[in-house]
């Protein structure tokens, strides 16, 4: 029996679509009465997301004790800027920033990049006025909404422990603040605050 040029097509899309069909998994079929399509997982080694929120521009509020572990209860307050970008295919970003002291303004440079063996970001801090002194990196992670990162350092020439918190992110807002502990972490004392608006 002869098929027409048009039944010939219309058969062989058919074929084509029974043969999609059963290279799908058993029970797959999208659009399958009860059955819901998983939704799409990243690949392995896909880079991180935890600070995709700093991405693009901020207005930042500062306060900032006088001075540090010294007892010391007045604080100072100013403005600045912040500007974010990814490196590393991801795995990385850097963060240019105006900090408008009352003394004088500077930049500063953060710059970031994650471990995919241990899970962790390490946060470098470099700013104008130590151009060839990259400072100690703090490592940590986050849990629950919350970036913890920690380091050991010194203040005065005593050994210290430092900590950077990233908290209360929104796609608008976020808040960072640094603690210094005197002993080994026991206690801390929470020396700097930046509240992130953003603008771009």
């Amino acid at each position: 029996m002869m098929i027409s040029l048009p039944g010939r097509r219309r058969l062989l899309s058919l074929s084509l679509l029974a043969a999609a069909v059963n290279l799908l998994p058993s029970g797959a079929a999208p659009g399958a009465a009860g059955q819901d399509v998983p939704p799409k997982r990243p690949p392995a080694g896909a880079p991180p997301r935890d600070f995709d929120f700093l991405f693009g521009s901020w207005r930042v509020r500062h306060r900032r004790l006088k001075e540090r572990l010294a007892g010391c209860t007045e604080w100072e307050e100013f403005d600045g800027t912040c500007t974010c970008r990814p490196l590393l295919e991801g795995s990385g970003n850097v963060d240019d920033n105006v900090l408008e002291l009352p003394e004088g303004t500077y930049r500063g440079v953060g710059l970031r990049s994650f471990d995919a063996e241990t899970k962790t970001w390490a946060i470098w801090w470099l700013d104008s006025r130590r151009p060839h002194v990259l400072d100690v990196p703090v490592i940590g992670r986050f849990q629950d909404g919350v970036g913890t990162f920690e380091a050991d350092d010194t203040l005065r020439g005593q050994p210290i422990r430092m900590r950077f918190t990233w908290s209360r992110v929104t796609p608008r807002s976020a808040h960072w603040e640094q603690a210094f502990s005197p002993d080994g972490g026991k206690t801390w004392e929470t020396n700097w605050r930046m509240e992130f608006t953003r603008t771009a």
